[in-house]
């Protein structure tokens, strides 16, 4: 069962008592803006370990919930073995708690909602490590360190009103305090680390940023089969063996950056310079590997990947 600390169990308890006038207090409150914050979708069997009693307890408060028009509890499409799945879409709970405009409260596919849970789970069992919740809080955090929006994670959505800027788009769960950094990426099931490695992309130039101010990195990665568990395993310990940026010295930075550059940008005629697309691949490839034997440990100070129990049994109904 998951125990929270005392620091983590007081910021929780304050914002669930905005739940009051909807009939939530205590515990039970404290779960509701948790599963709220962290994802907006949970297993009974989720919510039953973080009160630490007895299901049939659990069963009566999910049915209030559905009861008052704030979450539905359904069996999640294109999703076996985890049961009915409560998803929270009441706007004014997600109002009261200081969420505003909460995107979890929408399910696009059976990925995001099993990327949901598995976020979730991981916060469960690691309540003391101090969360940014929200995407306005994790904006400021980074921000009151000096660090420019345009190194965070950012999607422009495009939409009827223009385009809207959504900063950590995923949602995933992110942590900060005086000494490090951590970042939690769930792993849903995809068939390649793909999705892993242009998530950790998109967080590169924030992860050095990170490093230059002196704060530690720590990388998570959640997941729920051993296929998923050795692979993004690999890809946290090749990350972690990735040079530190005051440790490449500035010639091979500068023709990193050309290289990458030219690719992103089809410029022909620097690729050409290089013999062509997978000549400057490998001239890249190269240039890391003499990058990494020159340095010492890499960006990250800690990687790890972790395997969730409560959904483990979870299977996509193309999976065998």
């Amino acid at each position: 069962m998951a125990v929270q600390s005392g620091s983590e169990r007081s910021g929780l308890s304050e914002r669930a008592k905005a739940l009051e006038p909807f009939g939530w207090a205590g515990r039970r409150a404290e779960w509701i803006g948790l599963a709220c914050f962290h994802g907006g979708v949970f297993t009974r069997a989720q919510w039953t370990s973080f009160l630490g009693c007895h299901h049939e307890k659990v069963g009566r408060a999910v049915r209030k919930l559905v009861a008052q028009g704030v979450a539905v509890e359904e069996k999640p499409p294109g999703i076996n073995g985890i049961g009915r799945i409560c998803r929270i879409h009441g706007r004014r709970i997600y109002k009261a708690l200081g969420a505003g405009d909460h995107r979890r409260r929408r399910i696009t596919s059976p990925e995001v909602m099993m990327r949901r849970l598995l976020a979730l789970d991981y916060v469960l069992e690691h309540p003391g490590v101090p969360w940014l919740p929200t995407e306005a809080e994790r904006v400021a955090a980074f921000e009151a360190l000096g660090i420019e929006r345009g190194l965070l994670p950012q999607r422009v959505y495009r939409g009827a009103l223009g385009g809207l800027r959504r900063f950590f788009p995923l949602g995933l769960p992110i942590a900060l305090d005086a000494e490090r950094a951590v970042f939690v990426y769930a792993e849903p099931g995809h068939e390649t680390a793909t999705a892993l490695r242009s998530w950790g992309a998109k967080h590169g130039d924030l992860w050095k940023a990170l490093w230059d101010l002196g704060l530690k990195i720590e990388v998570v990665a959640v997941a729920r089969r051993w296929k998923e568990y050795g692979r993004t395993s690999r890809v946290l310990t090749n990350w972690s063996r990735y040079p530190r940026p005051s440790e490449i010295d500035e010639e091979t930075r500068r023709d990193l950056a050309r290289i990458e550059q030219a690719i992103l940008g089809g410029d022909v005629r620097v690729l050409d310079e290089y013999g062509g697309l997978q000549a400057a691949l490998k001239r890249a490839i190269a240039l890391e590997n003499r990058a990494r034997g020159r340095a010492g440990r890499g960006l990250t100070e800690r990687v790890d990947t972790w395997m969730t129990d409560r959904l483990a049994g979870a299977r996509f109904y193309w999976e065998r």
